[in-house]
């Protein structure tokens, strides 16, 4: 696909906010169904899904999209987390596994808002040296390309990639809101992004003593304030704290998730600090 046929909104730009992870070898599959939370097992070459990578107290480290384009090799696409750090981090745990891990600094990723030629749902579009995924829903469609050619920088699409993802339950975590909160309080089932029927891996007990035993009690909510909101910042209901801020937009108004009570009360009564906060419905679609 190329930008000389499209008009501005649908040029691809740099996703500066995301990075990408590499596993390769023969051991790779097995080596990241023994971390994260999802079912590898079960993703096919030529197609991807959500997952998510959780410390032993099951609180969430990274959200983040998992494309498998051969048998023996995976890529990450990470939002907000730095590439060399979470590679870093993995890599303590190989042992003897056959896998390589990696961040390709030759790699780039990008977005474009619009459909893409091929790809659809789950399925991946690998070819010409790049890959691209659908990850797009009814309400907005949206192609993520991996390519080692590099696109151009856009401030204002790369604001609007991250309310569109914010307006669809997708946490865009910084550092502050990484390993606090389980996969249920981020409302990851809506995404499919987590596994209670597979084998073991970090806080897998937590997961599913909290789904089996119907404990989930908070998720997410999408709320929007005229002031600029802040992760870690308090969501309360008159004098009552209900929950806390989780992720917000770059500007204002603009979207925010929060993790509160599933019963919380209206919005017109909720607010953080002096701002007085809307609540709106979390979009579907991005479930893969």
């Amino acid at each position: 696909m190329t930008d000389n046929r499209q008009n501005p909104g649908e040029r691809a730009f740099a996703l500066t906010d995301h990075g990408l992870v590499t596993l390769q070898g023969p051991d790779a599959v097995a080596f990241a169904q023994a971390q994260f939370a999802n079912d590898l097992n079960a993703l096919e070459a030529g197609r991807w899904q959500w997952s998510t990578w959780l410390t032993p107290k099951g609180r969430v480290i990274a959200v983040f999209a998992v494309l498998r384009p051969a048998a023996d090799q995976l890529m990450l696409v990470l939002p907000d987390v730095p590439a060399v750090e979470m590679a870093a981090a993995l890599k303590r745990f190989v042992f003897r596994k056959q896998v390589v891990i990696e961040a390709p600094a030759a790699l780039e990723v990008q977005g474009a808002l619009t459909a893409p030629l091929r790809a659809q749902g789950a399925l991946l579009d690998v070819q010409d040296g790049a890959i691209e995924l659908d990850i797009g829903s009814s309400h907005q469609p949206r192609l993520l390309r991996v390519s080692s050619q590099q696109a151009p920088e856009d401030v204002a699409a790369l604001a609007r990639w991250r309310d569109i993802d914010l307006r669809h339950g997708l946490p865009r975590l910084d550092a502050s809101q990484r390993e606090q909160w389980t996969p249920q309080q981020l409302s990851l089932e809506r995404l499919h992004a987590f596994s209670v029927k597979k084998g073991c891996y970090p806080g897998q007990e937590i997961v599913a003593r909290t789904h089996f035993l119907g404990k989930a009690k908070r998720g997410l909510a999408l709320l929007e304030g005229d002031a600029l909101l802040t992760p870690g910042a308090p969501v309360e209901d008159g004098e009552r704290h209900l929950g806390q801020v989780v992720s917000t937009s770059s500007h204002a108004p603009g979207p925010a998730l929060a993790v509160l009570p599933l019963d919380h009360p209206p919005a017109d009564t909720l607010r953080s600090g002096s701002t007085m906060l809307r609540s709106h419905v979390l979009l579907d679609g991005l479930a893969r």
